[in-house]
């Protein structure tokens, strides 16, 4: 058995014991679900328990068979995949060299280090999907954070839909749902572990991106990127402040704080989910009063606890729970800091996260995983994005109270992964960690010295950020390596690279200027969303970060490109902005534009941008462009703390390889993590797969562009 007194042993027992025991950024699956989860969480828990038990004798004799067809083949008795999410191969080597990174250094030196060729386009969600499908995007579906709605041109989320549920009985004011809310995974494609769980091989799979909402798998898995918020968001923060309100924020929430009628303090309302099971669905709050003391601190008291927050320190994570119709519980948990008192009075409530230890939604497989890891750690951060990256570029945190912040929830992570470590001896041990990839993001402006978020800027206390970054994760190989037993494999990966990002592009702004897009008499070009342009005479469009469309007849709503048009729009498109400069500083900001017809090849292509996006080094889609506003100008400086990214060419952005394997594939890419890993198992990969073994000659990968 993979785990220590059995693996199947395991899970029961904390499935059973947990149900028994418990009484703007990326836009988001809507925010309804919460209280109507709640509401079926236990009847489905109930059956799931009671067929898992009555189908266990069953399942284990099948398992036994399949194990003993394979067994003979295996290669390792154990992986451990450490993914470092955006780790960079030029930083990489360049600190190994240095003789700063021992542990990197010294795997490279006994077992095998090389770039691995990141996927079309070069973004988290696309990369992770191939990685664990062993397939391009055309086989999975996925290629950005964000997909469009054809039939209104708005943003969806490209991972995960959740839906209302189908049944409803109406009760005077209050809406009874028959049903629970649809919760539909939009990657397709198998990932490596099912198939192994197939081959009766256990896996732990912690925090990789779009593993949500779960599937299952002979294993247990804590669901990552693209886990919402309770409020249905992709992370929202609230941010309450006696300061009079300035611009709207982009990724959160900014509420005016009010002074009590004695003058002592302050109240507020936190906001919630909506209350679905009532006529209009009204968001859910809780109230709440701060009351400042002497010292700069201050006593926040909530309906059901007091909190004691010192200026400037994050509490532990604060249970938030928003009481909906028939007294159904939506809860939640957050991280509060008093960021300011005096003068000015500010609170900062972090996106709240759901509570682990009674999820309204599931986020793990088996359903009480997640309960099984609160229990034995505390709760933890669940939400997808958890490091709150819009906080900092918004100003409601500095660099050092959000590097606090991604650190505590760093080591959670570190916590779930070492038990893992424990507890899974045969099999597979996976876990990705975002802090890499969050403070690259962040602090990249410090590596750059011509970055306009530093011009005229102190570089300030957190200027070796990135360096620190890249020592601590070192440390953290150290002490994985340390957990090895003989038997075992370690690939050490990540899923892209780094560069700086300097100047924005608004694709949206070009093709307005060139002609290609159209917008309607008196609107306003900078509406989010593309709301101004004018469809009717619209020839092509971006969205997202590395995608264009083109406005097809009889796809779109309002197309009008005619299908038989569509291959010289292409060409033309492709010709005019492959090598477009920067008319400032005569840069080059686009090195390629690919036509998806000449990059992908699978059943999924059609899901694609009709092109993708290869930015220089440096360049990126601008924030404006990304949020769908159309500008005067095409170039802008980014001068925001996000300051570092890898949407652009993806020849440019490869990420690493680190293992004990020996390697014999020439050019590794990220497609072949997958049939590597079950090479190991003795399991062949699946016909469809794009990838190959790392085990073997190198043969051409199927699917791929080239």
């Amino acid at each position: 058995m993979a785990l220590r007194r059995s693996n199947s042993l395991w899970i029961a027992v904390f499935t059973v014991a947990a149900t028994a025991g418990a009484a703007h950024a990326y836009v988001g699956p809507g925010a309804g679900f919460a209280v109507v989860t709640s509401f079926f969480i236990w009847i489905a828990v109930f059956f799931a328990v009671l067929g898992t038990l009555l189908m266990w004798p069953f399942r284990m004799v099948m398992l036994w068979i399949r194990r003993r067809k394979i067994s003979g083949k295996a290669k390792a008795k154990r992986l451990v995949i450490l993914g470092l999410d955006g780790v960079d191969p030029g930083l990489l080597k360049k600190w190994m060299d240095e003789g700063h990174l021992s542990n990197f250094k010294k795997l490279s030196d006994e077992g095998h280090f090389s770039e691995l060729a990141t996927t079309y386009p070069s973004v988290s969600p696309v990369a992770w999907s191939s990685f664990m499908s062993g397939v391009t995007p055309a086989k999975h579906g996925i290629y950005d954070f964000l997909a469009r709605d054809k039939k209104s041109y708005l943003p969806v989320l490209s991972s995960a839909d959740i839906g209302p549920p189908t049944r409803t009985f109406k009760l005077g004011k209050y809406r009874i749902p028959l049903s629970g809310p649809s919760i539909r995974l939009l990657r397709k494609s198998q990932p490596f572990w099912k198939i192994l769980g197939d081959h009766g091989i256990f896996s732990a799979i912690l925090r990789v991106p779009i593993t949500f909402p779960p599937e299952k798998f002979r294993g247990v898995l804590l669901s990552g990127m693209c886990v919402p918020d309770l409020l249905g968001t992709q992370g929202t923060f609230i941010f309450f402040t006696t300061r009079k309100e300035g611009s709207r924020p982009t990724g959160g929430e900014i509420l005016a704080l009010e002074k009590t009628g004695n003058g002592e303090g302050y109240t507020g309302k936190i906001p919630g989910p909506a209350d679905s099971m009532l006529e209009g669905a009204p968001q859910m709050f809780i109230p709440f009063t701060l009351i400042p003391k002497g010292n700069g601190d201050a006593q926040l008291n909530l309906p059901d606890q007091k909190l004691q927050l010192k200026r400037g320190v994050y509490s532990e994570w604060t249970p938030l729970t928003f009481k909906g119709s028939f007294n159904v519980k939506a809860r939640g948990i957050s991280r509060v800091m008093l960021t300011e008192s005096g003068d000015e009075t500010s609170l900062y409530i972090s996106p709240i996260n759901i509570d682990p230890s009674n999820p309204a939604l599931p986020i793990s497989h088996p359903f009480s995983y997640a309960s099984y890891l609160a229990k034995m750690q505390d709760v933890y951060a669940t939400l997808g994005l958890a490091e709150d990256t819009w906080a900092l570029n918004e100003g409601v945190l500095d660099d050092s109270q959000f590097l606090e912040q991604t650190y505590l929830n760093h080591r959670e992570r570190e916590t779930m992964f070492f038990d893992a470590l424990e507890k899974v001896d045969k099999g597979v041990v996976a876990c990705v960690f975002d802090t890499t990839d969050r403070i690259q993001h962040m602090f990249f402006r410090y590596l750059d010295p011509e970055h306009p978020a530093l011009v005229g800027k102190d570089r300030g206390k957190h200027a070796d950020a990135v360096f620190d970054l890249y020592k601590r994760m070192d440390d953290l190989l150290g002490r994985t390596r340390a957990k090895m037993k003989k038997g075992d494999e370690l690939i050490v990966m990540s899923d892209h690279g780094f560069n700086s990002f300097r100047y924005g592009v608004n694709l949206n702004a070009w093709l307005l200027k060139n002609g290609y897009l159209h917008i309607k008499p008196g609107a306003d070009p900078q509406a989010d969303w593309l709301r101004s342009v004018d469809w009717s005479k619209t020839k092509a469009y971006a969205l997202g970060l590395t995608g264009m469309y083109l406005n097809m007849a009889g796809r779109e709503i309002n197309g009008i490109v005619p299908p038989e048009q569509a291959g010289d729009l292409k060409k033309e498109l492709i010709e005019k902005l492959s090598g477009l400069k920067d008319d400032r500083n005569g840069q080059t900001a686009i090195m390629e534009i690919f036509d998806r017809d000449k990059l992908f090849f699978g059943p999924y292509r059609n899901d694609a941008p009709d092109l993708i996006l290869g930015f220089n080094r440096g360049y990126r889609s601008s924030w404006d462009c990304s949020l769908g506003r159309i500008t005067p100008y095409v170039f802008d400086d980014n001068v925001k703390a996000w300051s570092g990214d890898h949407a652009i060419d993806p020849r440019l952005a490869p990420g690493i390889l680190v293992t004990t394997l020996k390697v014999k594939k020439n050019n590794p890419g990220i497609i072949d993590i997958a049939p590597t890993a079950l090479d190991l198992f003795g399991v062949t990969a699946p016909g469809y797969m794009d990838g190959a073994s790392l085990l073997r000659e190198s043969q051409p990968a199927k699917g791929a562009a080239s």
